[in-house]
């Protein structure tokens, strides 16, 4: 098995990379939607999480109220590491459930959107950065999200910067061009992946 960790600031293109490589045949372990599987309704994630912060933070139908909860923790950093110290290690778990149901052979690839922030490089054979200019970022983000350019700014620098991104990448796909000339790159990459298994 390959564990791949896969990361690039936001409007970089990794989920496009992410959906590209499991076209190829990889499996692919998704923080985000799993962040999300372990807060969904009637699961013990989200009743720790409702016992932390209160019933305010679940909605009328007993989901997740995420706007109500990013309002407490995004304005509160001690608060955002309680909600950290409940939600990360059911990912953790979650994501060890599914790397270990892969086969023995498979290229696992782990889509962490904050590796380079939170330091999990060690964790993976390679780390893998999608990676595109600041300004074809700022672009995509105004462009296909409807963010203002200072939304942009704000979002890109509440992460990562590009060059501590690229300071722990095994190896970089740029995306900086159309998507057209993505899949030609990522098919490049899958046979670097797969020759390593």
């Amino acid at each position: 098995m390959l564990k791949i960790g896969l990361t690039g600031g936001i409007g970089a293109g990794k989920s496009e990379v992410s959906r590209l490589l499991a076209a190829h045949g990889a499996v692919i372990v998704d923080s985000d939607v799993i962040a999300r599987e372990v807060v969904a309704p009637g699961t013990p994630g989200l009743a720790a999480v409702a016992a932390e912060f209160g019933p305010g933070v679940l909605a009328a139908d007993g989901s997740l109220d995420r706007p109500a909860l990013g309002a407490i923790v995004f304005a509160d950093p001690a608060r955002l590491q309680a909600l950290n110290a409940i939600v990360h290690p059911l990912v953790r778990a979650r994501s060890a459930e599914l790397e270990a149901a892969a086969a023995p052979d498979a290229v696992v690839v782990h889509d962490v959107p904050l590796l380079a922030e939170n330091g999990l490089g060690p964790l993976y054979d390679l780390v893998a950065v999608v990676d595109a200019t600041d300004e074809v970022r700022i672009d995509r983000l105004v462009r296909l999200r409807g963010m203002t350019e200072d939304e942009a700014r704000a979002r890109m620098a509440a992460q990562a910067s590009r060059p501590d991104r690229l300071a722990i990448a095994d190896l970089v796909i740029d995306n900086s061009g159309p998507l057209e000339e993505l899949a030609p790159r990522v098919a490049e990459v899958w046979e670097r992946l797969t020759a390593r298994r």
